[in-house]
């Protein structure tokens, strides 16, 4: 797949945060994501609620997006905001295949340095870092990936990953 590398109308380019503020950001976040899905069940509504809050929140995140478990090896695009994503990733393809594969988070500093095709998918060419979190529901059972974009190098770190793990056991994994 490929598009144009052009920004688009509609997205605001990434912008990077201190570890104070993504920490403080973070926090917010989770604050607002626990007040809006209090009592919910749907699990189309958390992805879409936690994809709003946190693209809200942190003024780094490009795309944000479900990727969710469908087939014994591949991901079908849920939920998300942001540019057009991937439609159906397999488990054998990309950062987000990686994630559902081994089970664990990937941050990638440079999406541009992996082998294009196979380590990653260029869904969006503006995409300049990234972070897949797994997500797991009470059973342990994987459901799905959180993937988030970055338009800047090196935007996601152990906070996010802290932070992200965190939330997406809160709210599915209960």
């Amino acid at each position: 797949m490929s598009a144009p590398a052009e920004m688009p109308y509609f997205v605001k380019p990434s912008q990077n945060l201190s570890r104070a503020e993504k920490r403080a950001a973070y926090e917010q976040a989770a604050l607002a994501i626990r007040a809006n899905l209090q009592g919910e069940s749907s699990l189309t509504l958390k992805m879409a609620t936690i994809n709003c809050l946190l693209k809200t929140y942190l003024p780094y995140y490009y795309w944000a997006g479900f990727y969710v478990k469908s087939g014994d090896r591949t991901l079908s695009v849920g939920p998300y905001q942001g540019t057009l994503g991937c439609l159906h990733i397999s488990y054998d393809k990309g950062v987000c295949g990686r994630a559902a594969r081994e089970a664990r988070t990937q941050i990638v500093p440079d999406t541009h340095a992996l082998q294009q095709g196979t380590d990653h998918i260029a869904c969006d060419p503006n995409s300049a870092s990234e972070i897949v979190v797994p997500v797991f529901n009470p059973s342990g059972e994987l459901i799905a990936v959180f993937d988030v974009d970055s338009t800047l190098p090196a935007s996601f770190d152990e906070i996010d990953q802290q932070h992200l793990e965190q939330i997406m056991q809160e709210a599915f994994a209960r």
